[in-house]
């Protein structure tokens, strides 16, 4: 990939969301690299995509490795830019040492969560004052069935209180940083009760959690937005503020194994542009709980979702395309912001 224009004749997305709330995107060292004038131009926030999580910064115990984070760290302080924290205890991307003993056996209960506080403590108190939001706990939650929580090491050797040990971690580690809960399929009503319950407990319980994260990896036909409306609610009735973290807009359903095509079908180009509009109009009128959205990629040239779950499948779930041009999509979005200042 090499280095690439922006259109400099077209609003900046987060200039135009100001009044609503922060624009954000994740990126990584190559999409900094070869897009970074674009990125500052549209977003107020960055995430990062990889370079934050448990197996970039501490691979072996004890040694870590800060350089890409430092480097996404310094270009957003260098312009004025929030980053959000993406993400210290998750099932995935978390080294098998982590979870063993020297000899190799299982850790126990005590060892885990002395590994726990000591990454909490050592990441953020490297960015303290400079990431000012964090993704504490990632993707907990069982996706179906009768359990509460997924299974994974984390709750299988500490137990559920787990997610409670890494809130309290964190909030002493930088009582100044707002921690989150994130997860997808956050609108699906029957995961929604179960975020929701594990969140209430959170705060019944005086543990220090400020907000939800809804990933928002959506499609052309789900989640519906009366599904979305009745997330935000009921997660913001719990006094939290929510960021919508990882949003894109996949062209295909899950199920859908098509891996035919090159360029999206006019019928893709007009449901995504439809979409897109959709979120906007519901997002901006939560904006009173609703602080943070964050894309999950920059633009079309490079997504996540290009070959998943289908290997060799393209896909188009961002507002910009492979050569960062606006779509019908993002001028959608502008005129949400730009008709919601004229009414009010």
């Amino acid at each position: 990939m090499t280095k690439q224009g922006i259109q400099q004749n077209i609003p900046s997305l987060s200039d135009v969301y100001k009044k609503h709330f922060r624009i954000g995107a994740a990126v990584n060292p190559m999409t900094l690299h070869d897009q970074e004038a674009f990125i500052l131009k549209h977003f107020n926030s960055l995430t990062a995509e990889n370079v934050m999580k448990f197996e970039r910064l501490q691979p072996e115990e004890g040694h870590f490795t800060f350089t890409h984070a430092d480097e996404l760290i310094a270009i957003a302080q260098q312009n004025n830019k929030q980053v959000r924290g993406h993400t210290l205890v998750w099932h995935n991307q978390t080294p098998d040492w982590v979870f063993q003993q020297s000899n190799g056996e299982e850790a126990d209960r005590q060892l885990l969560l002395e590994r726990m506080k000591q990454h909490i403590f050592t990441v953020m108190e490297r960015y303290k004052g400079k990431i000012g939001s964090w993704d504490v706990v990632n993707e907990a939650v069982s996706d179906s069935g009768t359990d509460l929580l997924r299974e994974s090491k984390w709750r299988s050797i500490i137990g559920d209180d787990f997610i409670d040990k890494a809130f309290e971690y964190a909030h002493m580690a930088d009582p100044d940083a707002r921690l989150f809960y994130n997860d997808y399929n956050e609108s699906h009503p029957e995961k929604r009760e179960k975020i929701y319950s594990v969140a209430k407990g959170l705060v019944e319980r005086g543990i220090p959690i400020h907000g939800i994260g809804l990933q928002a990896h959506w499609n052309l036909s789900e989640p519906s937005l009366d599904h979305i409306k009745q997330a935000i609610e009921r997660y913001a009735s719990l006094g939290l503020k929510l960021h919508i973290t990882e949003m894109d807009v996949s062209a295909f359903s899950f199920e859908d194994k098509r891996a035919d095509l090159t360029a999206p079908t006019e019928e893709m180009t007009d449901k995504l542009t439809e979409r897109y509009r959709s979120f906007f109009d519901l997002m901006t009128e939560y904006a009173a709980v609703i602080d943070s959205v964050t894309f999950w990629g920059v633009a079309d040239n490079y997504t996540w979702l290009d070959d998943f779950p289908v290997k060799g499948r393209k896909n188009w779930p961002l507002l910009f395309d492979e050569h960062l041009q606006p779509k019908p999509s993002f001028w959608e979005v502008v005129d949400v912001a730009r008709k919601e200042r004229v009414e009010k």
